[in-house]
Order: structure tokens, then C-alpha cells, then sequence
């Protein structure tokens, strides 16, 4: 890997066409307080998760008019998302303007019957949505059996009806070698003949970072977790293939996953992974296909191994990482999201901290409105889905 030809100069100059520090428009007012900013958006989260749910952890999101279509996984048994085949997907429909929610609909869980298929007994994981049309939600989940490949399946959402379809239909990945049906050992396979070396996981590959359009293509983060592997992919027209552009391992000394992706200015593609083993590594690419060797930034430090957000919204940047910082002994209870215009200088603009933490947020615009979803629960535990209003996207703050 020509790692000079793939990774730009990520030091503190400015990009081409990027104004220099003597003229950088001011990103937000002097007396800017992101504590108190990061309270002020808490405050008016609401809860979406069933009341009887235990755990719940990791959604996602899109809005269609007034409403919000919020899915997550969820269990009945226990705190947390390690309730094996307990584990199973829901969607939720918000209206925005209460915000209230008007259904807890479900999606998919173990050994659930279908009209054309049946789940294998397994936790249902990971549920990521997509808008294919203006009638029809996607929303993808995990299928994970023990002992068995793991598999991802979708199940389509009418808007006109507001119910799920009674099929399911499986995923597709497309490698080098060909096109499969979306399981681990078919990406693991295409990584290994890109240097990868770390063994296959019979579970554990998720769609990540969903869903962002670059250059009027869809495109996503894969992941694998326990694999500790990490994939850039193109969203094919049909909606549900997903083609391999290029991994991003390196160096596989670090336990790198859960990454978030875009385009700096100049058109070079940037991730943040979380580490397993340590603070947040970033990589960059000139074509989304061959990956410099991660390493950190010094713009994110004290990092904790927890899912980051990398958004631009207008002309601005939304980098959101978690900090290993404790509050009241809670795990991940400080999240900061900061914001910059070339993707390199970064102002704080919210730092959320709780001692019911505050992890894994998604973000997403929708008329002229940043919104979000994000896990709390107590001291750590992951009981609860909160979902709410950011901020007015209203582009650069004046100075």
C-alpha cells in the first residue's frame, strides 16, 4: 500500500481553498458554552423505547414529513444488549412535532415467521433504515444463530399504510469474487486478499455509519466487530447490495472498528474507528479504495472504545466521539461533538455529560432541522432510546 499516495498532510495548515486561521469565518460566539448547550438538548429529549423493554441500544433513523422512523434492538430479560436470541428489532414512529411516539412497531425477532421465510432461533441485531422511495422504508437487521453464519436480512416499511410487508429478504455483498448473500466469511474473504489477517467471526458484520451520498451515490460503513475489521461500500441501485470499494484495517496491531466516514473538501475520504485498544484512529484515502495506516489525531484525545459520528450538514462538519472521562463513575457518560469547516481545526460545540450516560447517537437533517437518536441508561447500563431536536441548521454561528 502506497501509504504517501493515499493519506494527505493532516497537519494544522489548511486544505486547498480553505481559508487560513486569519480569515476563518467564526464558527460559534466567543462566550459559547458546550456544557451548557449539550444540557439545553438533553432537556428535551424524549424517550422512544417501550416501557417494558430492559435494554435497548444503538438506533437509527430517518424522518418522512412529520414524522421520525427510529429502529433499534431491543430485550425484555435484562440491561444491556447481550440477551442473546432475547435480542430482537423494533420501529418506532415519532411525530415531530410533539415529539411524541405513536407506534412501537415490530420488525424482526427470533424464530419469527414470515411468508416467504423463517429466522433461525438468534438474536435479531443491529436494524439500520433506509428511504428507497417515497412510499417504502428498508430496514436491514442482523440475523445471528449461533454456531451458524450470521446473515443480514431486510424487511420493507409502507409509508402510505404504516405497516411492514409479511417477506423478508436477505441482503446481497459484492466482492471481487462475486456476489453473495450478505455473511461474514464473504467480506472477511475479500479482506484477506487485501492483507487482512485476522481470523473469520461467524457473526458480527453490521452496516455502519448508514446512510451517506457521495457524488449522488449511496454509500456505507461495514463492520465487523468481533472481527475488528472495516469496509467502505457503495449502495447499489437496487437498495439492497451492498459493493465493496476498499478496506481499512490497518494497522491491525489496534483494535479498530465501529467506523464513521465522509469527504474533506478536497475530495479525500476521512474515517474515525473506534479502538478497542485505545484512543480514536483516523485513516484517509484519495479514492476510497486504498487506505493510509491509521493513527491518531491530536484533535481527539482521551477517546474511550465506543461508536463515533463524522456528519456534514451545510457547509459544516459534526465530528462526535466518545471520552473515556467518568461522570459519577458512569461508563461512557461524556460525549463531545465538535465542528469544523475544513474537517481539520475543530471548535467544541456540545460536550453531553452524564452520569446516565450518553452513547452511540446518530444524527440526521431533516427540513432544515438536525435531528438525533441516542442510547442512556443508568450509570452505563443501555436501557433506552432518547430521540429529539439538535439544533436549526442555520450554517456557520456569527461572529
Amino acid at each position: 500500500m502506497n501509504e504517501k499516495a493515499a493519506r494527505p498532510d493532516l497537519s494544522p495548515h489548511p486544505p486547498q481553498g480553505i481559508p487560513g486561521p486569519e480569515r476563518q469565518p467564526r464558527l460559534l460566539p466567543e462566550s459559547w458554552d458546550p456544557v451548557a448547550a449539550g444540557h439545553r438538548v438533553m432537556q428535551r429529549l424524549v424517550r422512544v423505547t417501550a416501557p417494558h423493554v430492559k435494554g435497548a441500544h444503538d438506533a437509527e433513523f430517518v424522518c418522512a414529513g412529520d414524522r421520525a422512523f427510529i429502529v433499534e434492538h431491543d430485550n425484555d430479560v435484562q440491561p444491556g444488549h447481550g440477551a442473546g436470541h432475547h435480542q430482537y428489532c423494533v420501529l418506532s414512529v415519532v411525530h415531530l412535532r410533539t415529539p411524541a411516539v405513536e407506534q412501537v412497531i415490530p420488525l424482526a425477532r427470533s424464530g419469527q415467521v414470515f411468508a416467504n421465510a423463517t429466522l433461525p432461533v438468534g438474536m435479531c441485531f443491529v436494524p439500520r433504515i433506509l428511504r428507497v422511495n417515497e412510499n417504502t422504508l428498508r430496514c436491514f437487521f442482523a440475523s445471528q444463530p449461533s454456531g451458524q453464519q450470521a446473515l443480514t436480512w431486510y424487511r420493507d416499511f409502507d409509508l402510505t399504510r404504516l405497516r411492514f410487508e409479511d417477506t423478508i429478504h436477505k441482503a446481497r455483498v459484492k466482492t471481487a469474487a462475486g456476489t453473495f448473500d450478505m455473511q461474514p466469511c464473504h467480506v472477511h474473504a475479500d479482506a484477506v486478499a487485501h492483507g487482512f489477517a485476522r481470523p473469520c467471526p461467524d457473526h458480527g458484520l453490521y452496516l455502519f455509519d448508514s446512510f451517506k451520498v457521495f457524488d449522488g451515490q449511496r454509500h456505507v460503513a461495514i463492520n465487523n466487530f468481533p472481527g475488528k475489521q472495516n469496509a467502505l461500500a457503495r449502495v447499489l441501485d437496487d437498495c439492497a447490495t451492498f459493493q465493496i470499494i476498499g478496506h481499512y484495517n490497518e494497522p491491525q496491531s489496534e483494535q479498530l472498528s465501529e467506523s464513521a466516514v465522509n469527504r474533506l473538501p478536497d475530495g479525500t475520504w476521512m474515517a474515525i474507528c473506534r479502538n478497542d485498544s485505545g484512543n480514536y484512529h483516523f485513516t484517509t484515502s484519495l479514492d476510497g479504495r486504498t487506505w493510509a495506516v491509521a493513527r491518531e489525531q491530536a484533535f481527539v484525545t482521551n477517546g474511550a472504545n465506543a461508536k463515533p459520528t463524522f456528519d456534514r450538514f451545510g457547509a459544516t462538519y459534526y465530528l462526535g466521539w466518545q471520552e473515556a472521562t467518568s461522570i459519577q463513575g458512569g461508563r461512557r457518560s461524556v460525549f463531545n461533538l465538535d465542528i469544523s469547516l475544513d474537517g481539520m481545526r475543530w471548535k467544541r460545540k456540545y460536550r453531553f455529560e452524564s452520569a446516565d450516560s450518553f452513547q452511540y447517537p446518530t444524527f440526521h437533517e431533516h427540513e432544515g432541522m438536525i435531528w438525533l437518536t441516542v442510547t442512556q441508561g443508568n450509570k452505563g447500563s443501555t436501557d433506552r432510546i432518547m430521540f429529539g431536536r439538535l439544533e436549526e441548521l442555520s450554517g456557520i454561528q456569527p461572529g
